[in-house]
């Protein structure tokens, strides 16, 4: 039975501007980083900008320590009003169903409400990968953070 993790924080941008942000592969290398590592299996890098579709992608913790590999599975819900939603319905060897959803949202005064929210399902080891999913989100999320306060400088060049 899958076990549900959500996490949200506020961004110092705009919905627009998380948006772009949200689709691009450089934005997932630099906020998962230097936690997770995702390296395309394949030889073929990731597309700039994500299209719908599944790519799999090896994972390394800290950089180097192999954990495996995931499939990736991107779409693109419908909107719910202003809210609009990527997706990422993924599984993998160890881990059965990681079906992260993310929403953004417009927030007050011009910044954006951003939501992570994952539906886990690793069998056994499920609470070992639920207490993983709560640091790699909460650690996302300060990354995104900081990416926004200063206008997405380190995706830049």
């Amino acid at each position: 039975m899958p076990v549900t993790v959500e996490l949200s924080t506020t961004l110092a941008c705009t919905p627009d501007e998380a948006w772009e942000r949200v689709q691009t592969s450089a934005l997932l290398s630099h906020v998962a980083g230097p936690l997770i590592r995702f390296t395309p299996q394949g030889g073929t890098p990731f597309p700039a900008i994500w299209a719908k579709g599944e790519y799999r992608a090896w994972m390394w913790l800290f950089g180097f320590l192999p954990i495996g590999w995931q499939a990736v599975v991107i779409s693109e819900p419908a909107p719910d009003g202003n809210t609009r939603f990527i997706r990422d319905n993924g599984y993998g060897p160890l881990i059965k169903q990681w079906d992260h959803w993310i929403a953004i949202a417009p927030g007050e005064g011009g910044t954006t409400h951003y939501t992570d929210r994952v539906a886990i399902d690793a069998g056994l080891i499920t609470p070992l990968i639920t207490a993983f999913a709560r640091v790699f989100y909460a650690h996302r999320q300060r990354r995104w953070r900081a990416l926004a306060r200063t206008g997405f400088a380190a995706l830049k060049g």
